[in-house]
């Protein structure tokens, strides 16, 4: 008898025949589930090879196409050959752009505007979700939802007698309204939906609120109403209730759905890392050596004197939420570090996408040339729209890092995606994180945390706090510690802002100080923990939800008859 591989461990694990998994960052790149369902996916094709598709808006043109979407017509070429959608929504069928290249659908969900009033008057009926005061992004959220339920409806049916099960799998409130339509359509799919971080819980942090000191006394449907986000919770409520799996990234949200939305996870889903984008071993020390090279360029260049190779370089990096991402404790803690470490270089950089204008041809002109030269608003590598009001660049200013040669400690904000071609560093992020020596991510609402691990992924160490998911997963691991997994979990409350300051603050000395061995040792040990937190290892969570779907799916069926 052959001796099974994991993979082939994992085949028998996985439950549905075919699986659709659904989301407005499939193919389109917005926040952190596009990291989540990218890393995710190529696991779950080396399992479901084919038989795993995933559903993206068409939000792209000829003159400006998704650089994520390939067109391949002969994926699906039975199904599209047969198969005419009602109402004009129209598909483009492909693969997606990442490693392991899945089956991708594009919807173009234009014609699902006209049955979107007639369909959430049949949602309210059904399951009371009030759509009367949806404003902004709601009813494009729903069409596309709609338009998703249309799809993965007609699929399922061309193909239901080679396939003896399946699952539709919703990401966030965007595709929630495609779930509950997709159970009017075909009851027989069974259904996931995972909140990655509750539509409520982010609004109540975003306008300033406290959230965990007050946890147990809010109503979610009160604060929806008083927040003016009826619409969008109320969805997601229902979605969550009426799934046959519902799942979260973590238990501090889980806490949050179980009191906000009335309903507790039935499944823990985590998110996982997807190694390929580290370094292999033997080019680990060059990249590095690279990486902190053009860093120590672009940077020198822009504070008109040269840094030297021994720079303490540390970054934080997310999606502009200046509260909720911790960016102001972040800036806090930077300049309490002027005090603490008098005899070092520190660089700090903000690596966070903003209203960025253009890349500043004055720094672009100073790399090309060989003297340095004094240049204005040396914090700064790209323009913004808004330099009066960016709530970062405003924080640096008014904390007065002049980013002069006497200067102990350095802060540049770089406002712009790293794509590899944002006009000055061009190179990705993760090309640049390989250089840092630390990180900080001291998050007040962050339901996972991917930016932490990424980093010890990348062998940096990392701090982040006890209200972050991925913090809470550190401590429940009982590895919490540089030391132990080259993560310091500092401990957040809606209280205690200043003693979160001073400990980041301290903790960073303590590394900035630490000896080349010890050190050595932190980034090793830091390599070893994110191998607990792989996608090989966390998949099987999603393998669990797909067959608790199926079970619930199926006794649903045989009460019916």
């Amino acid at each position: 008898m052959e001796k099974k591989t994991k993979m082939d461990k994992a085949s028998e694990q996985k439950a549905p025949a075919l699986l659709f998994e659904a989301s407005w960052e499939v193919c389109n790149k917005v926040g952190g589930i596009y990291t989540v369902l990218n890393s995710k996916a190529k696991t779950l094709q080396q399992v479901f090879k084919d038989d795993i598709i995933f559903i993206g808006p068409d939000v792209w043109s000829e003159e400006q196409p998704s650089p994520y979407f390939i067109e391949n017509r002969s994926s699906l070429r039975d199904w599209l050959a047969r198969t005419k959608l009602p109402y004009g929504i129209s598909v483009r069928v492909g693969r997606w752009a990442i490693p392991g290249k899945p089956i991708a659908v594009l919807v173009d969900f234009e014609g699902a505007y006209r049955i979107k009033d007639e369909v959430y008057s049949k949602m309210w009926e059904l399951y009371q979700v009030d759509s009367l005061r949806g404003y902004g992004d709601y009813d494009e959220g729903c069409c596309f939802g709609i338009a998703t339920a249309i799809v993965i409806d007609s699929i399922s049916r061309f193909y239901s007698d080679r396939y003896e099960s399946m699952v539709a799998h919703f990401d966030e409130w965007t595709s929630g309204m495609g779930l509950l339509y997709l159970k009017e359509l075909n009851p027989a799919v069974a259904t996931v939906f995972t909140t990655h971080a509750t539509s409520i819980g982010r609004s109540i942090c975003g306008n300033g609120k406290q959230l965990y000191d007050y946890m147990k006394g809010y109503n979610g449907d009160q604060m929806a109403r008083e927040l003016n986000i009826d619409s969008k919770h109320s969805l997601e409520k229902a979605v969550a209730h009426n799934a046959d799996c519902f799942t979260t990234v973590s238990e501090i949200t889980a806490t949050e759905c179980g009191q906000l939305l009335e309903k507790y996870p039935d499944i823990i889903t985590p998110n996982g890392f997807e190694r390929r984008l580290v370094p292999i071993k033997a080019r680990y020390a060059q990249k590095r050596e690279e990486a902190r090279a053009r860093i120590l360029e672009v940077v020198s260049n822009l504070l008109g004197y040269k840094l030297g190779d021994d720079v303490f370089i540390l970054a934080t990096s997310g999606r502009c939420e200046y509260r909720n991402k911790g960016i102001d404790v972040f800036l806090d803690s930077i300049a309490r570090l002027r005090s603490l470490t008098t005899n070092s270089k520190i660089l700090a950089l903000v690596l966070v996408p903003a209203w960025v204008s253009e890349p500043r041809q004055e720094l672009k002109n100073a790399m090309t040339s060989s003297i340095y030269e004094h240049l204005s608003n040396r914090h700064l590598t790209h323009w913004l729209h808004n330099y009066d009001s960016d709530p970062i660049n405003q924080r640096i200013l008014q904390l007065g890092f002049h980013n002069d040669i006497l200067s102990n400690v350095n802060v540049v904000y770089v406002p712009c995606y790293l794509n590899g071609n944002d006009g000055i560093f061009n190179m990705t992020y993760y090309d640049l994180l390989v250089g840092m020596d630390a990180t900080v991510f001291p998050s007040y609402y962050e339901p996972w945390g991917y930016t932490p691990l990424e980093s010890i992924a990348f062998s940096v160490p990392t701090i982040t706090t006890s209200l972050s998911g991925f913090g809470r997963w550190i401590e429940s691991s009982g590895i919490a510690g540089f030391e132990n997994s080259g993560v310091e979990v500092v401990e957040r409350t809606d209280s205690n802002y200043f003693r979160v300051v001073e400990a980041i603050a301290k903790k960073l000395v303590y590394l900035i100080n630490c000896p080349d061995k010890l050190l050595h040792r932190i980034r090793h040990v830091a390599f070893s923990t994110s191998n607990l937190a792989s996608w090989q290892k966390f998949i099987l969570y999603y393998y669990e939800a797909y067959k608790l779907a199926i079970s619930r799916n199926n006794q649903r069926q045989i009460d019916k008859q």
